[in-house]
């Protein structure tokens, strides 16, 4: 015979098991325990602080909870289907260890404002993991940075060759992308730190609850000022999977880079056997898995978001029972974004080897150098876009005659216009090419290397 629920008295018969396996939570909402049993010593605290309960009671009521902790580490609580979810569970559990006493530990609170508190906390505490995850993946890339300041790449636009950059001006872009994260998260997290305990089912309480003494406890920086809104609020949960999506987008970009320049066709790195994986039936292949999962994890994250959207647009206040669909997509995503992080900082830090060589010389094998001869000519007096035409007329011929730029005689430049001099083979030096885009933020080596000091800086301020 299926067990009464707490809530079941109202009730004559028992939920229909099939009903009971649909409507649990405890599957997945355990991964709350830590923080539900947090959250239940803290109320118990304001319990005791305001008179509710005694402190004897309290006492026990503390100790009980602590046992329970100690009870799931050690693998001996492992509730069931017939719990429903964490907050029953723990209670449960408590009344089984302390008695009656036990039963006094729902006063003055809901499951609604409890499932709120809890998912803050677990958020709150998620967040700082991975911002934490997001600098030490920064400092792999700035480590890279500052080995190859003047190791040049290809840079392009519509995946055309465009123009040379520094490999560290590149690899500069993405930690300034996930420095927006880190900040992102950090704002998101002051609104994730506000707490709805004492809220009530929605109504707030008859008691004289102290709800600023368990904001303190848990180290909450507010509290909700409107009951309703305390506990059928997800906006911090949408926050998060924005910017948890964002992390994806930056990710992805990476991934798709890394997976181009493994290629052949590419050539730019090689991947370390220790981070990549082979064909079981190609024996020459060797594959670059840990972008690519990186780059199809991203749709779940977006899924989670847009799921999560989809389910709040129509909730009446206050609470419904649909808001239990937010603890997977939260938990699936932050288990998602720290399992890439981790990924991509292994592969950065020892899973890749850029080919230098390949490098110098993609460099010098194109055009990207064409937009340089324009500017030559415009230092020496020639309106700029009449020096574009020329150069484009000057490209067109090398295209037709199988040479590049740097191939013409002095001769042949001065035929295209007297301005030329010797030294415009030093201005479309690759090395100069770079070199001299000096304006701030560029790709000049001066403002490389800047960039690379500002960003540390950053790192060891670690200021929101």
């Amino acid at each position: 015979m299926t067990e009464q629920k707490t809530w079941s008295q109202r009730f004559e018969s028992a939920l229909h098991p099939a009903i009971a396996c649909f409507n649990a939570s405890i599957g997945f909402d355990i991964e709350l325990i830590e923080y539900d049993i947090t959250g239940s010593v803290a109320h118990v605290k304001m319990l005791a602080h305001t008179g509710i309960i005694s402190e004897s009671e309290a006492q026990q009521l503390v100790a009980g909870l602590e046992q329970i902790r100690s009870e799931y580490h050690q693998g001996k609580f492992n509730p069931g289907v017939d719990a429903e979810d964490v907050h029953l569970a723990v209670e449960r559990r408590l009344t089984d260890i302390v008695g009656d006493v036990g039963k006094k530990l729902h006063t003055a609170r809901s499951r609604n404002d409890q499932v709120g508190t809890d998912t803050r906390l677990y958020l709150r505490d998620q967040i700082d993991q991975i911002r934490n995850q997001l600098r030490h993946f920064q400092e792999v890339l700035l480590n890279l940075a500052k080995a190859h300041v003047e190791t040049l790449i290809p840079g392009y636009t519509h995946l055309q060759r465009a123009q040379p950059v520094s490999l560290a001006h590149h690899l500069l872009a993405y930690v300034e992308m996930l420095e927006r994260d880190w900040q992102r998260l950090g704002e998101i997290r002051r609104r994730v730190n506000i707490s709805p305990l004492g809220c009530g089912a929605l109504a707030g309480t008859t008691f004289p609850i102290d709800r600023h003494h368990t904001a303190e406890t848990l180290h909450f920086e507010g509290i909700y000022g409107n009951s309703l809104d305390g506990v059928s609020d997800r906006d911090f949960a949408i926050e998060f999977l924005c910017a948890a999506s964002l992390i994806m987008v930056h990710l992805s970009r990476l991934s798709e880079e890394i997976i181009l320049w493994a290629s052949q066709e590419f050539g730019f790195v090689t991947l370390i056997d220790s981070c990549a994986t082979g064909s079981s039936i190609m024996p020459q292949k060797k594959n670059p898995d840990v972008p690519e999962l990186v780059r199809g994890k991203t749709g779940r994250v977006f899924g989670h978001l847009q799921g999560l959207l989809v389910l709040m647009k129509g909730l009446p206040l206050a609470y419904n029972k649909d808001l239990q669909e937010d603890k997977e997509a939260l938990f699936d995503s932050v288990n998602t974004i720290k399992a890439c992080l981790e990924a991509m900082t292994i592969l950065w830090q020892e899973g890749l080897e850029f080919r230098t060589e390949r490098l110098a010389s993609a460099v010098t094998e194109d055009f990207s150098n064409a937009t340089d001869v324009a500017d030559y000519l415009a230092s020496k007096g020639v309106p700029f876009r009449e020096a574009y035409n020329l150069v484009g007329k000057v490209v067109r011929g090398c295209l037709a005659s199988g040479k590049l730029l740097k191939d013409l005689s002095l001769e042949q430049w001065q035929e295209l216009h007297p301005a030329f001099e010797e030294d415009i083979y030093q201005a479309i030096a690759p090395i100069q090419v770079v070199a001299r885009r000096n304006s701030y933020g560029g790709t000049g080596f001066d403002q490389v290397r800047r960039g690379i000091q500002d960003a540390c800086d950053r790192l060891n301020s670690n200021h929101d």
